[in-house]
């Protein structure tokens, strides 16, 4: 057996000497061996989960909770893989805490790992700047926060690991970190921490600008990035990736969410894996009911297109945007029953899974030509000619957009993120109101 060399487990807090075969800081020859860290971003705790009107509180409570059980999973996870080191690049909490229970609740789970001596970088983002967050709980020694006032490094000696990166000292940060960072530190495994959408990527806030060339100058080995909250790779070599947030909060957070798992053997980065851990998602089914005259036909034909997603759903609750589209003699029957149809578009989906819960059934259905100029006979007048003249002309959605700017400055606090496209919406909302003009017309 090669003779092992003697070293000391140097890492930012004290260890004794050691020498045994089952320690990781022992390697043949004196060569250190690989290993693996956790990246995550984008908490979000005690963001809530905006878009979902559901008539029983207990499972809206279930959603509202599904952001600490997506990391409370990450946690978990980091410990049963034995990851060498966590990173969050920012944005652990949605803003500042009404009390100190979401505070609580982040520094319990830093103490599992804590226990299983995984220590954790916590770099701040827009979210938890340094202004925005004002309570604080004192968190495990084991958690290293990166400066906010200039880049900070923190070294890792048992991996030959160096972490840079600097935080949000306020939620505005206009200018570019990354051109202060410091430069590679040569021998060892170089990590960027950094909150930005780099250069931009909408709806994302341009805080903290920089470009893929201000990140490569660096020399770093990877970039863990925060702030955009879909996961992506946009370099290999060195490895510049997002995680991506770890639950998503509503309908423009589509898909599986969760953290990256980062295998480095001799040096490199040789592996990544997504670590999902979501406990709610997003999703949006598209049923094209063209042709169909019969409800019972429709109900029978969403309930099929749904019961694929009982997959997904046996693992977590499942938010679901119903989109019908296509021309259909059913569309004014749609129409006016608008809020009977979304229950039974429920009770479709119920019985796929209890855990599939209707986000809003939206109707991009039309009806036949034919059906529409027979409905307005009996008035005398071409109604649907005179409401395409209404609804063609811009003087109507003026109006309709003036009326809610005037409604949203009245708001305290502002209209929640996930409305604040109602106003885009507009021209589909009054097309809807045309269309049920119409069916109560021939009603009546």
């Amino acid at each position: 057996m090669p003779a092992r060399s003697q070293r000391k487990c140097l890492d930012l807090w004290a260890v004794p000497w050691c020498t045994q075969e089952s320690c990781v800081c022992v390697r043949d020859e004196g060569t250190l061996a690989g290993f693996r860290f956790l990246h995550a971003a984008d908490l979000h705790l005690g963001s809530p989960l905006h878009g979902l009107s559901l008539h029983d509180e207990a499972v809206a409570r279930r959603f509202a909770e599904a952001s600490r059980a997506a990391f409370t999973a990450l946690v978990s996870r980091a410990i049963a893989d034995k990851v060498a080191f966590v990173v969050i690049a920012g944005d652990v909490y949605d803003g500042d805490w009404r009390d100190n229970t979401i505070g609580l609740y982040f520094n319990r789970e830093l103490a599992r790992l804590d226990r299983a001596d995984i220590p954790v970088f916590l770099l701040k983002g827009n979210h938890d700047a340094e202004s925005v967050v004002t309570r604080s709980v004192t968190l495990p020694a084991s958690v290293r926060h990166f400066a906010t006032d200039a880049p900070s490094s923190f070294r890792l000696e048992e991996h030959k690991v160096v972490l840079h990166g600097q935080g949000f000292a306020h939620r505005a940060v206009s200018e570019n970190l990354v051109l202060n960072y410091p430069n590679r530190l040569s021998g060892w495994f170089n990590i960027g921490v950094l909150h930005s959408a780099l250069t931009g990527s909408p709806p994302h806030d341009n805080y903290a600008p920089a470009t893929l060339g201000h990140l490569r100058a660096r020399g770093y080995d990877y970039w863990a990035l925060g702030h955009v909250h879909d996961y992506a790779v946009l370099q290999t070599r060195p490895h510049i990736v997002y995680p991506g947030n770890l639950q998503g909060r509503n309908m423009r957070e589509q898909g599986a969410k969760g953290g990256v798992l980062v295998t480095v053997t001799d040096g490199e980065v040789t592996e990544l894996d997504r670590v999902i851990v979501d406990r709610a998602r997003w999703l949006e089914l598209i049923v094209d009911v063209s042709g169909l005259t019969s409800e019972a036909v429709l109900l029978k034909l969403v309930e099929e297109r749904v019961r694929p997603l009982g997959v997904t759903a046996a693992e977590r609750l499942v938010a679901l945007r119903l989109i019908l589209i296509g021309e259909t003699e059913l569309h004014r029957h749609l129409v006016a029953r608008r809020e009977q149809m979304s229950d039974e578009m429920q009770a479709a989906c119920q019985r796929i899974s209890g855990d599939i819960w209707l986000e809003k059934l939206v109707l991009r259905t039309f009806a036949p030509r034919a059906a529409s100029v027979a409905g307005n006979a009996l008035l005398g007048v071409d109604l649907e000619a005179l409401l395409v003249e209404v609804v063609a002309g811009r003087e109507l959605e003026e109006k309709a957009t003036q009326q809610l700017s005037t409604i949203r400055a009245l708001i305290p606090g502002g209209i929640p993120e996930d409305e604040q496209d109602l106003i885009a919406a507009l021209p589909e909302l009054i097309a809807e109101a045309r269309e049920l003009l119409l069916t109560r017309a021939e009603d009546a």
